[in-house]
């Protein structure tokens, strides 16, 4: 015949099958926050590296329209270029951006009353 558990063999028993429980949900714990971090610090280095890339290619890019200004001003025209086989450059100096000029508070011009305005009798003759 079996024997009996005690409620102190049973809270045992228990709290071994549930420390083990605990213990599974701890490592996943930290695995998923090792897997966030990870992927926080791989976002992280992905931008730095496409900023740095980017930065190249706008310094090349610089470098062939300085090339490129640079075969203008030898006397080579454009369609000269493009016959040997050389497009325009990819990134030619931009103008300036203008911005509108703000505007300095003029002086009223001081108008005359209206009765002035009307009286012909008065005021400066034009000519008549």
């Amino acid at each position: 015949m079996a024997k009996e558990l005690s409620p102190q063999e049973a809270i045992e028993r228990a709290q071994r099958a549930m420390e083990d429980r605990l213990t599974s949900i701890r490592k996943l714990a930290e695995s998923r926050q090792a897997l966030a971090d990870t992927r926080e610090a791989s976002a992280a280095r992905i931008a730095e590296v496409e900023r740095e890339e980017r930065e190249k290619v706008a310094a090349a890019e610089r470098d062939d329209a300085r090339a490129y200004s640079a075969t203008l001003d030898a006397g080579w025209t454009p369609a000269e270029l493009r016959k040997i086989g050389f497009a325009e450059a990819a990134q030619k100096r931009k103008p300036r951006a203008r911005t509108a000029r703000q505007s300095t508070p003029t002086q009223a011009v001081a108008t005359p009353p209206a009765d002035a305005a009307t009286s012909g009798d008065e005021g400066q003759s034009y000519g008549d």
